[in-house]
């Protein structure tokens, strides 16, 4: 099961460093979408660093399995916000992506705790 939390661990890490990366560098593709369901500009920095927070706290938890997990639990809520913040906006069609990366953030947290 540690081997599986390490591949999931750096997968979603790698996957939150690129979101993050669209949300600092403003990427028009992304910030049109945000802006579109009420985000203000001055959001998106404070956004990607959450991600790249949460990306090595789960790269850290390899090692620190309690950081792991705190840091796959955090990732859970900040797509949870996202899914409900899409649809409060009423965008049906945004609302996969976070869910999606929500879901496997699940597994990281499932997978830590086991093998605590």
């Amino acid at each position: 099961m540690f081997i599986a939390y390490v591949v999931v661990a750096v997968l979603l890490s790698l996957v939150l460093l690129m979101s993050a990366r669209g949300d600092i560098t403003r990427d028009p593709k992304i910030t049109e979408t945000l802006k579109a369901i009420g985000v203000r500009d001055s959001w998106f920095l404070p956004l990607g660093l959450v991600k790249i927070a949460g990306a090595l706290g789960l790269l850290i938890g390899i090692f620190y399995r309690p950081l792991g997990i705190a840091a796959a639990i955090g990732v859970v809520l900040y797509f949870v916000g996202a899914v409900i913040t899409h649809l409060r906006a009423g965008d049906k069609k945004g609302v996969g992506a976070p869910a999606a990366i929500m879901l496997v953030a699940v597994a990281p947290l499932v997978l830590g705790i086991a093998t605590l």
